[in-house]
């Protein structure tokens, strides 16, 4: 395993390059998080998913994640959602920063290092403002602040456009306050009942983009490793970001930057302003966390994502091979006394397969975290398991095997778990857990007894028993190597 093989395609320089973070062993991580007025939508929970795996990946290859992710809870839209729901802005950022973490351990997404809020770092973001205006880049007008876009000459370096093409096809309010329409607010003065802080320009709130560059300058320093993020912040809050954060600190914001592409519908954007978006929370009323997830990782992050019900459909059957194939595995590891011993080349021939499968799965992670390419190289190594299972069937397994399929076990878990995929599924657990080896003890128990009533032509008992396990979600199958079971 070579760290040095990592290879991140940078949206800065348009392409992918190798890994080599500034103060390894150490990455520093920024991640751009949600503007905490609504439940998050499947959209918001891609790049969650997305930069959750990435961060696991680099901590599999021992590196120590530093990982920032903020929460936009000072905004034009929460201020006009408070109204609506009668409390106030800070109340009800409170509330769906609660139910993003709700959704975010459902999806098995890890809480950051640090999740900072733009309310609680006020004094910082006011001090990097004023640094900016002391500096020149940045200019007052009755209450409200503004960046000079014209004083910082790489601006468009991210977003790969000039001033001129920005002002020629540009959605910019027209302000004849500014020096330039590009120019955009660090601190914008209240309006009248609106939530505000002092500032030595009077009463206000900040813009965006500013919130972002002052939590990243706090908690990862002037420069930090990878800053990531949907692909529709590439302008203008990244650029924005980068403009202010290179201006007051005369050093590279992010080394490396990450956009993930947009999940569409009908091949357009999900979004909350076109109405055409599926809140989380409705789609985990049909699916499990654990298959959004998998759809999620299921095609590359850099490409758009179509949803569409039959590739959750899809997912969902993806990920029980998967997990079919971990417990075929722990079954595996209970044969004990058969009618052969296993030739010592099957233990030998399994063990170089093994190793090749991790080494296939971390070539495809290197390769700007491949998640799809991983998924597949999971489902081969899902068959080798499956075969290896029907290959040991009525045979003695010694210690050699023994140890061997331990191993596999936790290799096979520790690779799906770089994914977020858990594969020893108990779906019908409460909130305590249910322990997986007491659920397949008493499975098996219940196979022997439906296997016992079978030999004894009591086919009224044996039906009984399937069927009443397949109401609870559990398939029983009956097969020339013995009984499995699945979840339906």
């Amino acid at each position: 395993m070579n760290k040095e093989d990592v290879r991140v395609f940078n949206t800065l320089t348009g392409k992918k390059e190798a890994f080599l973070p500034l103060e390894p062993p150490l990455v520093k991580m920024y991640a751009c998080g949600p503007t905490t007025y609504n439940f998050i939508h499947l959209g918001n929970a891609r790049p969650l998913v997305v930069f959750d795996t990435v961060r696991r990946y680099l901590e599999y290859l021992g590196y120590e994640v530093v990982y920032v992710q903020n929460f936009t809870d000072v905004d034009d839209k929460i201020m006009q959602r408070a109204q609506e729901e009668e409390m106030s802005p800070l109340e009800l950022a409170e509330k769906y920063i609660a139910e993003y973490f709700v959704d975010a351990a459902a999806l098995n997404v890890r809480r950051a290092t640090v999740h900072p809020r733009v309310s609680e770092n006020m004094e910082e973001i006011i001090a990097f403002v004023n640094g900016l205006v002391q500096k020149g880049y940045a200019y007052e007008v009755a209450g409200d602040v503004f960046f000079e876009v014209s004083k910082f000459k790489e601006y468009g370096k991210l977003s790969k456009r000039t001033l001129d093409d920005l002002w020629a096809g540009a959605r910019i309010d027209v302000d004849e306050r500014k020096k330039h329409p590009g120019d955009f607010a660090l601190w914008k003065q209240a309006k009248p009942g609106e939530i505000s802080w002092t500032s030595p320009w009077g009463e206000g709130r900040p813009g965006w983009h500013i919130e972002c560059s002052t939590m990243s300058t706090k908690y990862l320093g002037p420069s930090f490793d990878i800053h990531a993020g949907g692909l529709d912040l590439i302008f203008p809050h990244h650029e924005n970001e980068i403009a202010q954060s290179e201006a007051l600190h005369d050093a590279p914001m992010a080394k490396y930057w990450l956009h993930n592409g947009f999940i569409t519908i009908n091949q357009e954007k999900m979004s909350k302003s076109r109405g055409n978006f599926f809140l989380l929370r409705e789609i985990l009323q049909k699916y499990s966390p654990q298959v959004v997830r998998f759809y999620l990782l299921s095609t590359h992050y850099r490409s758009p994502l179509d949803f569409a019900e039959e590739k959750l459909a899809a997912a969902e059957k993806g990920l029980e091979r998967l997990q079919t194939a971990y417990r075929l595995l722990q079954e595996t590891q209970g044969e004990k006394e058969g009618r052969e011993q296993v030739a010592p080349e099957v233990w030998s021939k399994f063990s170089e397969d093994l190793a090749v499968f991790e080494q296939r799965f971390q070539e495809a992670m290197n390769d700007d975290f491949n998640t799809a390419l991983a998924l597949a190289v999971l489902f081969d190594l899902a068959r080798a398991l499956n075969s290896l299972h029907t290959d040991l069937l009525g045979k003695t397994v010694n210690s050699q095997g023994k140890l061997l399929l331990e191993k596999a076990e936790k290799k096979y878990g520790e690779l799906a778990g770089i994914l977020g995929l858990e594969l020893a599924k108990t779906d019908f657990t409460n909130d305590s857990a249910t322990d997986s080896q007491l659920v397949n003890g008493l499975l098996k128990i219940l196979i022997q007894v439906r296997q016992a009533a079978r030999n004894n032509k009591d086919y009224v008992t044996a039906d009984l028993i399937r069927d009443e396990l397949k109401k609870l979600g559990i398939v029983l199958e009956d097969t020339p190597q013995g009984v499995r079971w699945k979840y339906s």
